[in-house]
């Protein structure tokens, strides 16, 4: 690897977390009480989660390409193409949704803040685990004890 990672501080690795959990249970919650059909909330459902899948996973190939681990392009595209995907189809959902103006604004900005903790959280977790793996200090060989005094005599 060419580039030197910092360890994540706690305060970021928090900030991360909350950011994923709020984010999520926001845009549950505001799911949950809105007054919509089933259908249109599991479309909704359904787009958050093909949106976290497909952050963490573009965030995980980006950081195999830096770290020179073999990526294919197809897969690279593919993730590209879920983020495009999901957020045109939240921006069509959202466009032609009988919400007003300020709930189509919630569930983009809670939309947004999830993909952006699932990102932080994920990058953390990749962090602190090469950091885990790659910082051990190597232990010294043993040399067996060449005093020869005996004491015991």
């Amino acid at each position: 690897m060419n580039q030197y990672i910092n360890k994540p501080t706690s305060a970021f690795i928090a900030a991360s977390w909350v950011a994923l959990i709020a984010g999520i249970a926001a845009y549950i919650i505001g799911l949950w009480n809105a007054q919509m059909p089933f259908n249109e909330k599991g479309y909704y459902l359904i787009l958050i989660l093909y949106g976290l899948f497909a952050a963490v996973s573009l965030q995980k190939i980006v950081r195999d390409k830096l770290e020179g681990i073999a990526v294919t392009s197809i897969y690279f595209g593919l993730c590209w193409a879920s983020i495009i995907i999901c957020a045109f189809l939240l921006t069509i959902g959202l466009w032609n949704a009988s919400l007003q103006l300020s709930e189509k604004g919630f569930y983009i900005m809670a939309f947004l803040l999830s993909l952006f903790g699932a990102v932080a959280v994920q990058k953390n977790i990749r962090d602190l685990d090469y950091l885990r793996t790659h910082s051990q200090t190597p232990k010294l060989p043993e040399f067996p004890n060449t005093d020869h005094n005996d004491d015991s005599q």
